[in-house]
């Protein structure tokens, strides 16, 4: 699985999933361009992970749901990679809100970044990898789409979304020996930690019944470095070149996708 001479794009790395992808990545020898709008923590995930690796990353500032930034700023990273191999895009939000009660805002926000981000960062990208001779897109699904989901109604309705658009992309762009899968992680993400220590007892014992009880693995979730990060090195890799349109859990047996 060697990613020397790999150029890859990783959306949302300030944080999170794609902090532990930039992270792996450029340990694996590749180099990156990390995009988020968190300008600070961003440069310092690409900053640390320059430092310590064999591969090198540095940082730009996008707006995933925005059409002109996207196609702005993914030409001026391919400029800077000289090329482009993959792209990984794990940059995603998360509100509340029941079927019953989601409000408008929260719905549109939603459907902006999670849908509409995919598709354009996947637009943009989709031809730099295809004159580069193919490559890998690794999109970031959930078991949010597979479910119901009470507490999260727009949510899960664009991770499904996601699905359908992994599938379908893949479907279009394979005979450019463009392979486009998603990743259905569930990791312990700073994001996940601040929402467990924000909920009330009643609140904790409900997310071990519906989450963790089911993880085969162990009573929690993952490991962003050590169980995300390897698994985005493979989805990256010549390795995985016969692998396309696929929904792929790393979650310890919590869900699996027939």
């Amino acid at each position: 699985m060697d990613l020397n001479n790999k150029r890859i794009i990783v959306t949302g790395c300030a944080r999170g999933m794609g902090a532990a992808t930039v992270r792996a990545y450029v340990n694996a020898g590749a180099q990156v361009v990390g995009m988020d709008q968190n300008d600070v923590d961003g440069t310092a995930v690409c900053t640390n992970a320059s430092s310590g690796g064999s591969g090198h990353a540095t940082y730009m500032s996008v707006d995933v749901a925005d059409k002109t930034s996207v196609t702005t700023v993914f030409a001026s990273a391919v400029k800077q990679l000289g090329g482009l191999d993959v792209l990984a895009h794990p940059a995603a939000i998360h509100r509340s809100g029941s079927a019953s009660d989601v409000s408008v805002e929260d719905w549109d926000l939603m459907q902006a970044v999670n849908v509409r981000g995919t598709m354009l960062t996947n637009q943009a990208a989709y031809p730099y990898i295809a004159a580069a001779g193919g490559g890998s897109i690794i999109n970031f699904g959930s078991i949010s789409g597979q479910r119901a989901e009470p507490s999260a109604a727009a949510y899960s309705v664009s991770k499904g979304a996601v699905h359908a658009w992994t599938r379908t992309a893949a479907g279009t762009w394979g005979k450019d020996k463009v392979r486009v899968n998603a990743i259905l992680p569930a990791i312990a993400t700073p994001m996940y930690h601040e929402a467990r220590a924000r909920s009330n007892d009643q609140q904790n014992e409900a997310n071990y019944w519906r989450n963790l009880q089911s993880i085969a693995l162990g009573e929690e979730y993952g490991d962003p470095d050590r169980d995300l990060g390897p698994v985005m090195v493979f989805m990256a890799s010549d390795a995985s070149g016969f692998i396309t349109g696929q929904l792929i859990p790393v979650d310890g047996g919590q869900h699996n996708v027939r």
